[in-house]
């Protein structure tokens, strides 16, 4: 019986050595089945490190206002500083102001008599070291006046070495008077003796 079941194992072997792999079971050893990797807990032993920051640090601007500000604010101290030369304030009199102011009108007569006329009856006043008062007549002199006015104390203050000197004005209709000229003073004469009209059409006189 024993030899009858080993003859047919042997007639039935060969066949199942060529039988279709899909019918052929492949056992898989559990040794060889992949290993999935687990996920790493963390050791609660140890600090946690971040190897990035969570947040990136706000970068300041190059540009501040405030501390732009402040640079403007200390140029225009040096600024000042600067600026803040103490010129010469010598000491000058009255009559150095009068005398001057006399002279200045001589050449002005000269080179323009038309606000000559306007202003020599002005006064120029000594208040103080640093005060000068100027009376005038009337707001169309005064205007006269500032055409000259830088020139005449420019020349006074480099004479008298005295840089800070500040003016005041004051009006004074009283101070208004005719300008009497030639021609008036022909009229009036012309007007007692009637002679002087035929004259001066015959000599022709210079009235201007």
């Amino acid at each position: 019986m024993g030899q009858i079941l080993k003859k047919k194992f042997l007639i039935i072997a060969p066949l199942l050595s060529t039988a279709s792999p899909t019918v052929q079971k492949t056992v898989v050893s559990e040794d060889a089945r992949p290993e999935i990797a687990s996920a790493k807990q963390p050791d609660p032993t140890k600090p946690q490190t971040v190897s990035q920051p969570i947040a990136k640090e706000k970068s300041r601007s190059r540009f501040s206002i405030e501390a732009t500000l402040q640079r403007s604010d200390s140029k225009d101290e040096n600024e000042e500083t600067t600026e803040k030369v103490e010129l010469p304030s010598n000491h000058f009199t009255e009559t150095d102001l009068h005398d001057s102011w006399q002279n200045y009108l001589e050449e002005l007569k000269e080179k323009d008599v038309i606000i000559y006329n306007a202003i020599h009856s002005f006064q120029l006043k000594k208040q103080d070291e640093n005060t000068v008062e100027i009376i005038y007549p009337s707001s169309s002199a005064k205007s006269e006046f500032e055409k000259i006015r830088e020139e005449f104390f420019g020349r006074f203050m480099r004479k008298v070495n005295h840089f800070n000197i500040q003016l005041e004005y004051r009006k004074d209709v009283s101070m208004k008077r005719e300008i009497v000229t030639k021609r008036m003073i022909f009229d009036k004469f012309a007007a007692i003796n009637p002679v002087l009209r035929e004259l001066d059409d015959l000599l022709k006189f210079d009235l201007n």
